[in-house]
């Protein structure tokens, strides 16, 4: 039998609840600070990828070599990690083994490549994917049970994703959302909050310094800006939904066509290095960051985001490595830039908007866009940041850049049966329903 003193120990719920907070303390930090040095290698190397290729256009001659190499070294050493962010988020429905962590050195070779070369892509996948090799091998070394192997699959991304961009509430809470739609994984709050903050941290002491956005005006709220808002946002969602079924469209078509894996980017490459040379412009390759902080002061041609769109979604479907995000902030901060054409509310303000809109659009995740535009763009213009963020998530469908994202809960009555289902699992059902409908 229990001794009494143990009886009131265990009664106590701040007891365990501070053994608790101690133990994913320790595993946050020492996670938050490798993840959050990972992504400064990532940004440092970027960074001068990036100068180098800019100085030395006719590297970009080389994309189809690149292509080969990345090709090759998945096709021959990273079959079992090839899904990406997918693979992440299919083990923490469905636990099965270890992520490699050979997955962080072979995202990161193929990101640095499809930069140098010239491709179209982000940073964000990459530094998801270090952090969620680098935190799920804690789980052997630890021996974690599977409720636990979640929660660290959470804390790697977290921090991954809020030392590479510098916003630590929203990586925090973009772990928390991205795994199940309409959804929020409260019981890795405290290790997601921990390792963001460490992670971003620890990025910053390697001498990286994030891109500042600014936003010079925003107007007061009222019922019009608050209808143009809804309108903003609900072009965003279509965006975030037109790059989503882009990229996935060039990616089933590839392997359709082309049977060998390392032959993809090689002909890819030939095809982006052929447009970027016919359109003398280097604009919708690489990150695109000079674009997007002109966008909060300069006009933009107005087909600029579609461009990016075209362009990412062809990148990522050949099979070229990197993230979608920072495109996605591109094509957001382009199109808000077009959008002051016809919708009366400052450019700065409809640049911000679009740049977390889209990406809301895209991954399913308003409540951490939503705080991303407060953490870079500041809180006045909190209102319509969120505004735009909730529309566009709705506006965006069942879709989503992460196909093994599942439905906890539909976005609109309409599809109340998909709850449960994967977005890949969705969009094969609206094909079924399709084909059947046509015959």
């Amino acid at each position: 039998m229990k001794s009494k003193f143990n009886r009131q120990f265990t009664s106590i719920e701040q007891i365990p609840t501070l053994v608790y907070l101690l133990k994913w303390l320790v595993i946050a930090t020492i996670i938050g600070l490798l993840a959050g040095s990972g992504s400064a290698f990532l940004l440092l190397s970027l960074e001068w990828v990036t100068n180098f290729r800019e100085s030395h256009h006719w590297i970009i001659l080389l994309l189809p070599v690149g292509g080969l190499l990345i090709g090759l070294s998945y096709h021959y050493w990273g079959t079992s990690v090839v899904k990406g962010n997918n693979q992440l988020l299919e083990e923490f429905h469905n636990p099965k083994k270890i992520i490699p962590f050979k997955m962080a050195p072979l995202v990161f070779f193929g990101t640095v490549a499809t930069h140098f070369f010239g491709g179209s892509a982000g940073r964000e996948g990459t530094a998801v994917q270090m952090g969620g090799a680098i935190a799920d091998q804690f789980t052997k070394w630890f021996r974690l049970k599977d409720e636990d192997r979640k929660v660290i699959l959470m804390v790697g991304i977290s921090a991954g994703f809020a030392s590479v961009f510098g916003t630590p509430l929203a990586g925090a809470v973009f772990a928390l959302e991205v795994m199940v739609l309409g959804r929020v994984r409260y019981d890795a709050l405290v290790a997601s909050f921990l390792a963001a903050m460490v992670a971003d941290y620890a990025c910053l002491l390697w001498g990286v310094h994030h891109t500042h956005y600014g936003i010079d005006f925003v107007p007061d709220m009222n019922l019009v800006n608050l209808l143009w808002a809804v309108l903003a946002g609900i072009i965003f969602g279509l965006a975030g939904m037109t790059f989503s079924k882009a990229t996935h469209y060039w990616g089933v078509l590839f392997k359709g066509k082309i049977n060998y894996p390392p032959l993809r980017p090689v002909i890819g490459g030939v095809i982006i290095a052929g447009a970027v040379f016919a359109l003398g412009t280097t604009k919708y390759i690489g990150l695109g960051v000079p674009t997007i902080v002109e966008a909060f002061n300069n006009k933009l041609m107005p087909y600029d985001f579609a461009m990016k769109i075209l362009f990412t979604s062809f990148t990522l479907g050949a099979g070229f490595k990197g993230g979608e995000v920072t495109p996605l902030f591109y094509i957001g901060a382009a199109l808000g830039n077009a959008l002051i054409w016809f919708i009366p509310l400052p450019m700065g303000l409809l640049a911000g908007m679009g740049f977390v809109a889209v990406f809301s659009g895209a991954t399913n995740t308003p409540i951490a866009c939503t705080l991303m535009g407060i953490e870079l763009f500041g809180a006045d213009c909190g209102m319509y940041v969120g505004v735009a963020c909730v529309v566009a998530y709705l506006f965006s469908g069942h879709s989503g850049i992460y196909s093994s994202q599942i439905v906890g809960s539909p976005k609109h009555f309409l599809y109340g049966g998909e709850k449960g289902m994967t977005l890949s699992a969705v969009d094969d059902s609206r094909k079924k329903d399709k084909l059947e409908a046509d015959k």
